[in-house]
């Protein structure tokens, strides 16, 4: 696990710094294109995704205390954070389609559609993966959902601010 949670913490630092350099030639176009986003969203999403790790951290706990019903609770709490962020990540994809913005309307969309859309993929991948430990119930097989799901976090913790912010 630990070997993926490192390639996909390249392969996402690799887009961020590909984002940034292309930004660096298109500064005022990037900010501007920024502003259709949805900046309030990704807060309460970036509050969704932490609380939902934190959730993961204390299953942990549970797994480890041998308290299977806390465990799966906690994480099928956790799992149904990650729904709460699909959807409100869903609502931003679909005003910027009523727009008319996609791909190609400028660099800036299209990094920011990959990075988001990539990290979005692996929320999907995370809450499937803590279906299964939840069901294993083991403390190490917790402990490794948990790892990936951190991972997922710390990804948008990262992309928030490069994305909506900057």
């Amino acid at each position: 696990m630990w070997v993926l949670i490192l390639s996909e913490l390249a392969v996402f630092g690799a887009g961020l710094a590909a984002f940034l350099a292309v930004r660096i030639t298109d500064p005022a176009g990037f900010a501007e294109a920024q502003t259709h986003l949805h900046r309030t969203g990704a807060g309460i999403n970036t509050v969704v995704l932490v609380t939902s790790g934190w959730l993961a951290a204390l299953a942990v706990q549970a797994a480890e205390a041998g308290r299977k019903v806390r465990l799966r609770g906690l994480l099928a709490l956790a799992s149904a954070l990650g729904v709460v962020f699909l959807v409100l990540k869903g609502s931003e994809y679909a005003d910027l389609a009523r727009a008319g913005i996609g791909f190609e309307t400028h660099a800036f969309f299209t990094f920011s559609y990959l990075l988001t859309g990539f990290h979005a993929a692996h929320v999907i991948a995370g809450i499937l993966l803590l279906g299964l430990v939840g069901a294993l119930a083991t403390p190490r097989a917790v402990e490794t959902g948990a790892a990936f799901w951190h991972m997922v976090d710390l990804v948008w913790v990262l992309l928030f601010p490069v994305v909506y912010l900057l």
